[in-house]
């Protein structure tokens, strides 16, 4: 599969075109672009940031063709994202996706771990570990790197603390497609190993995430990256609308009902905002019926500027310098971040904090309970859930689901040091004896 060459204007060109494979393609319910600030509206262009108010963009849905989509039609698509390409602003045609196929990935009972932290309503764990690049981030990637094909890129490149880098290289692996991601120097060695296997561009950068964002906001701009798609950039309004899947799959595998609350982790803040879109969306198309929810926010001590906001009553999240070892999280200013506050506060959730101790003992309980070995950022959602119910914010008696959104073999440097055998023994019964673990 090969890319066009880009066109002057970048807009999508032909949605409801006939597929490559023969016969009319679905339409898109796509309609647009348009500015969650003022309000304006763009074609489906390439293009994250308003014209008027430099307010970010989002995909623009025709309502009418949301509430056609049935519960039927959906459970009769294949087993993975596209299941949802009726809900979703690319990809209707299977001819045209840049996929690795992700999703309707485990939702995991955590019945033990409820047990220990006295919730009684229910407690499940979505644990998107199981995808292909062991990533939630494989679910943005396709609807990026579909976007890019259908606007004419010939490349696609991403900034990214670790796990969209792996779903890039491995995207653009699949396909044959040159790639380009950029990570901090100090990334987990994992996740740098992960990018560098699938042979693309891999460049390590001296500073924070922030700061490889700054400067591939600027390569973006240079004559010799206008073929390429910045996912998290240029194509972000399409890259973003792949999060809504996960929350469609929790209301779908619950039996099409919305979970009462739901914790999630936050780098950016947008995996929030478009969990909470989705439950919204699937209430307004009478896919599921409509039912309150809370949405909970959790972030590492080190990275905490929307935890920060929250506390504080504020509107604007104030950017910090990012430490400690949730470096999957470690973006100091979140650009979705007012408007995962927006959420939070409108159905009336929290947000939580935990230091690095916490978030280690928070991976180690999540394992020992459940057998969902999760990164860093599991960690953190965990120890936020164990805080939020001591605290009193979220109630125990309602059926809660938490977010695992990455792999712990992608973080273990800070689990090395805590934990390893309990028993070291030579090859004989005597020895086992005296270690214990015979009579």
């Amino acid at each position: 599969m090969t890319l066009t060459a880009p066109s002057s204007t970048r807009t999508s060109p032909a949605l409801q075109a006939d597929s490559a494979a023969g016969g009319p393609v679905p339409p898109s319910p796509a309609r647009g672009l348009v500015c969650r600030n003022c309000g304006a509206t763009f074609g489906l262009i390439a293009e994250h940031a308003c014209a008027e108010c430099f307010g970010p963009l989002e995909v623009d849905y025709d309502p009418e063709l949301m509430r056609a989509v049935t519960r039927e039609q959906i459970e009769s698509g294949p087993q993975n994202i596209w299941r949802y390409a009726a809900l979703l602003p690319v990809g209707q045609d299977p001819a045209d996706r840049v996929t690795l196929d992700p999703g309707m990935t485990p939702l995991v009972r955590a019945d033990r771990l409820a047990a220990e932290l006295g919730l009684t309503g229910g407690l499940w764990v979505k644990d998107d570990s199981a995808n292909p690049t062991h990533s939630f981030k494989d679910r943005v990637v396709s609807l990026a790197a579909t976007a890019a094909r259908r606007l004419g890129y010939s490349k696609i490149a991403a900034a990214s603390t670790g796990n969209l880098a792996n779903s890039v290289a491995a995207h653009a692996a699949r396909v044959g497609l040159p790639s380009f991601v950029f990570i901090p120097s100090d990334l987990e060695p994992g996740k740098v190993v992960q990018s560098a296997v699938y042979g693309q561009t891999l460049v390590a950068v001296d500073g924070s995430y922030d700061d490889v964002n700054r400067l591939t906001s600027e390569l973006a701009e240079t004559d010799e990256f206008e073929d390429t798609a910045f996912v998290n950039q240029n194509v972000r309004p399409y890259y973003a609308e792949g999060s809504k899947t996960m929350g469609y799959e929790i209301a779908e595998q619950l039996g099409w009902r919305i979970p009462a609350q739901v914790v999630i982790p936050m780098a950016s803040g947008s995996l929030l905002t478009k969990v909470d879109k989705a439950f919204r969306e699937l209430a307004a198309a009478g896919i599921v019926e409509a039912t309150e929810w809370r949405i909970f926010g959790a972030q590492s001590a080190g990275c905490d500027p929307i935890a920060t906001a929250f506390d504080n009553g504020w509107d604007v999240v104030k950017p910090v310098k990012p430490t400690g070892i949730a470096k999957s999280l470690n973006i100091g200013n979140p650009a979705d971040g007012p408007y995962a506050l927006d959420a939070i506060r409108r159905t009336g959730g929290a947000v939580g904090r935990v230091d690095d101790a916490q978030i280690v003992q928070g991976i180690r309980d999540l394992a020992r309970t459940t057998g969902v070995f999760a990164e860093t950022a599991g960690g953190v959602t965990t120890a936020v859930l164990r805080q939020l119910v001591e605290n009193g914010r979220l109630d125990p008696a309602q059926e809660t689901v938490i977010l695992n959104t990455g792999e712990g073999l992608k973080t273990l440097d800070p689990l090395e040091p805590v934990v390893g055998p309990t028993h070291r023994v030579s090859p004989s019964l005597s020895s086992a004896r005296a270690a214990g673990l015979i009579g």
